[in-house]
């Protein structure tokens, strides 16, 4: 079942994405889906398999190249899930906003020690 945050959209018959869609509206359903799981994953707080869904996002949306272009009707629903793409995008960029801080400031922790070790602890050449 979905989080409760998630809404299932109802296809109907007339929908332009029922009628046999192209292979470049497919492959935007195909991203969409793909936000939609990265979304669910950050809000379960799984940032490994956020970032592995990440890299089937970037082979998704680089498969877009080279396909063919839209009817009216499929511009129609691509719109559509342009909108959903971007708003899980948001959606995923709020969620992981506070860990890249936290890891932020990890990495300016341990540049500090870094620098502090080098300084006190690296011996000196007498001539």
């Amino acid at each position: 079942m979905a989080p409760p945050e998630i809404k299932q959209q109802a296809l109907l018959p007339n929908d332009p994405i029922m009628s046999e869609p192209s292979s470049i509206l497919r492959q935007y359903e195909a991203i969409a889906g793909i936000t939609r799981r990265m979304l669910v994953e950050a809000r379960a707080n799984n940032w490994d398999q956020v970032v592995m869904l990440g890299r089937d996002y970037q082979q998704a949306v680089e498969a877009l190249r080279g396909i063919d272009t839209l009817s009216t009707e499929d511009r129609q629903a691509r719109l559509a899930l342009l909108t959903q793409i971007l708003d899980d995008d948001a959606r995923i960029r709020h969620l992981a906003a506070p860990e890249l801080t936290r890891l932020g400031a990890l990495l300016g922790d341990m540049k500090r020690q870094h620098t502090v070790l080098q300084a006190y602890c690296t011996p000196t050449l007498t001539l």
